[in-house]
């Protein structure tokens, strides 16, 4: 009998720790299955991160090349506007999020001026006439043809506008032409408009714009 009972308990003791065993096997299991899961979120998650950074960095880069700055760049017609662009430091801000208008002077518009007055133009210590000179071509906001022609119209022929610079211009229309007159009378025409930017819209002009010393 003593036997008997001492085999129930032996039976007994081995149905425990069978149990406790499989409950310990269940919970290491449940653990390493959490553990698992967390890895495998965080390396989605990280991917993902990733992913997303590069697809920014892309867009990012996309939207410089297609910038005002990174479209003067691809023109043959706009390589001295850049070379001041680059000058006076502003072509990172064209290059830039934003929305701006800019009335690009060509290379012939350039030529127009004397040696002397590009010359200096140039010069470091002229920076800041430099600054003041591109900033008279730059307005605040995209511009489009549509809005421009209907703008010109609504001013009855003659509408003024300010630049990033704070002095004013002046657009009329020739025929189907924009024409642009600065504040010393000296007009410019379009002569390729309405070219989209990322960051706004490049009018190309034949004449260098000069505000009142």
């Amino acid at each position: 009998m003593k036997f008997k009972n001492t085999s129930i308990l032996f039976a007994a003791a081995m149905t425990a720790f069978v149990f406790v065993s499989s409950c310990e096997d269940g919970k290491k299991k449940e653990e390493q299955m959490r553990m698992e899961t967390e890895r495998v979120e965080m390396e989605t998650a990280e991917k993902a991160r990733v992913e997303r950074e590069a697809e920014e960095a892309r867009m990012k880069e996309e939207a410089r090349a297609n910038s005002i700055a990174g479209q003067a760049m691809k023109n043959e017609d706009l390589t001295t506007l850049v070379s001041a662009l680059q000058s006076a430091d502003l072509a990172t801000m064209l290059s830039e999020p934003g929305e701006y208008t800019v009335f690009a002077p060509s290379n012939q518009a350039f030529e127009k001026l004397t040696q002397k007055q590009r010359d200096d133009l140039m010069k470091p210590e002229n920076k800041q006439m430099l600054t003041d000179v591109l900033t008279y071509h730059v307005v605040k906001g995209a511009i489009t043809s549509d809005k421009f022609a209907e703008a010109i119209k609504g001013a009855k022929g003659s509408y003024k506008f300010k630049t990033v610079k704070g002095d004013e211009l002046t657009a009329s229309m020739n025929g189907d032409q924009f024409v642009i007159k600065d504040a010393t009378g000296k007009k410019a025409q379009v002569i390729l408009g309405n070219v989209e930017a990322s960051n706004g819209r490049i009018y190309i002009i034949d004449t260098v714009l000069m505000s009142k010393k």
